[in-house]
């Protein structure tokens, strides 16, 4: 019986992979590449595949071995510079992402890939010419309609709303898809704000923000609120002794487990971003990371622990009600709770432009004492900057009586 040549593997390893069998496309790739180790179409669908893996490490790879078989494939550079995006190396996604276009013009994936690259590195009015071609060529598909939206909205141009209708409207519209336009539609004031930000799209946006995460906050955005909660903490007489149970709840890539190892005997991470949690293990800082959503979460973890942080994360819920209420039931009698929330005024909570909620705060003063945790501390403080002004917050500290 005559051995399968190259391109037969190739071609049945592509068949496998479109039906979404990836264990078998990816023996036939390598099949491909023990025949032939320089063959560029089983480079790039290896790496394809990896990036649907959310291998990212190995989509760059394969992805930039594919180009280096054929510089000037269309097909090779736009799957690189989607790799390369996703890994949040936008400064390279970019050019490359732009020469794939300037190959094959009309590729409505990669012009989407390069206008979300671009408002992702603060070029948001560069990214509505890409963004709304792509919707132009694309009518039906929502995606180019929602990136768009999100574009015009970062930009301050008009249409961010009409764009968002149009991906409402557009048939077989996924659930995840018409949850983030209908919470878009809410930040622009155009239907009611639900109780809380989609799941999925906090975890898609923080997902795509990982690997430039820490630079961002840190950098451009002088991110300070993890040791502004330590420090008052330490001002009402926790002592950073590494006596307690600590949970960071959102932990995102750990940069607040820094401020609070000091204080764990034991610090557990909870975030619902698996590629946040992949930055943070790295740090080994936490003796757990759990991936889930903290309303599902923390109602099973009965006294769990002795103190509980969320720096910016109740940003994303407005009703704060189940949320404190599920961390008055986590903490051991005595516990404590520090949190940020972003500051508003008049009702309970709103949500703002920048598709975050604030909390007036008295309101969260009186939920908190509804669930059994008494306020010690209510504290303004400015929580980081966005568009060259900071943003107005209160520091909050709770606790749960000792009997």
């Amino acid at each position: 019986m005559a051995q399968a040549s190259p391109d037969d593997l190739l071609r049945e390893g592509a068949a496998r992979h479109r039906r979404g069998d990836l264990g078998a496309a990816e023996r036939l790739y390598r099949r491909v590449l023990a025949l032939r180790p320089a063959d560029g179409n089983a480079l790039n669908l290896l790496g394809v595949l990896a990036r649907q893996r959310g291998d990212l490490a190995a989509a760059l790879d394969l992805s930039s071995r594919a180009v280096a078989t054929m510089p000037d494939s269309p097909v090779y550079l736009a799957n690189h510079g989607a790799a390369l995006a996703e890994a949040g190396r936008l400064d390279h996604a970019v050019p490359v992402l732009r020469a794939a276009l300037a190959r094959r013009p009309d590729d409505v994936v990669s012009l989407r890939n390069l206008g979300q690259a671009l408002c992702g590195a603060g070029e948001a009015r560069a990214a509505l010419a890409p963004l709304l071609r792509a919707a132009e060529l694309a009518p039906d598909a929502p995606e180019p309609w929602l990136a768009l939206a999100h574009a015009r909205r970062e930009a301050g141009e008009p249409g961010a709303a009409e764009a968002a209708r149009r991906a409402l409207a557009r048939p077989g519209l996924a659930p995840a898809l018409a949850a983030q336009a209908r919470f878009l539609l809410a930040a622009l004031g155009e239907e009611a704000a639900p109780d809380r930000a989609p799941a999925a799209y906090v975890r898609d946006l923080f997902d795509q923000y990982a690997p430039r995460f820490d630079a961002e906050l840190e950098g451009r955005l002088a991110y300070r609120t993890p040791a502004l909660l330590a420090a008052l903490l330490e001002a009402h007489g926790v002592a950073p002794d590494r006596s307690r149970r600590v949970l960071d709840l959102g932990c995102g890539t750990g940069l607040s487990g820094v401020a609070l190892a000091p204080f764990a005997q034991r610090l557990t991470g909870l975030d619902l971003s698996p590629r946040m949690l992949e930055e943070a293990r790295r740090r080994g800082l936490y003796q757990a990371l759990e991936e889930a959503d903290l309303l599902d979460w923390l109602p099973r973890r009965k006294a769990a622990f002795d103190l509980v942080v969320a720096a910016d994360v109740l940003n994303y819920l407005g009703d704060l009600g189940p949320a404190l209420s599920a961390a008055a039931g986590a903490l051991a009698p005595g516990g404590w709770m520090a949190f940020s929330v972003e500051a508003g005024q008049g009702a309970p909570f709103a949500l703002g432009p920048g598709l975050r909620y604030r909390h007036d705060p008295d309101h969260v003063a009186a939920l908190a004492e509804g669930t059994g945790l008494h306020v010690l501390a209510r504290q303004p403080a400015v929580l980081r900057e966005e568009r060259g002004e900071g943003v107005q917050g209160v520091l909050v500290l709770l606790r749960r009586a000792a009997g």
